[in-house]
């Protein structure tokens, strides 16, 4: 992971958890911080209505970003 989660982050899934209903690709926003690299995430379909909400380690996360990226 090259930088931080927070709050409100919008992130893709990196592998799939068939038996807790997510597969790798799916995209979710990150809704709480529980410990220093496990968020719960909550993935809702595009009427807005969750179907799953789930604590997951960083490493099981992408960070997306809609705008272009600032290069120092």
């Amino acid at each position: 992971m090259d930088e931080p989660i927070r709050v409100l982050d919008v992130v893709a899934l990196t592998e799939s958890l068939p038996e807790r209903g997510v597969r790798a690709g799916q995209v979710g926003t990150v809704v709480e911080q529980l410990a220093p690299d496990v968020f719960e995430v909550e993935f809702a379909d595009d009427q807005g209505r969750t179907y799953a909400s789930l604590a997951l380690r960083g490493q099981q996360l992408l960070v997306l970003h809609y705008e272009p990226a600032q290069m120092v």
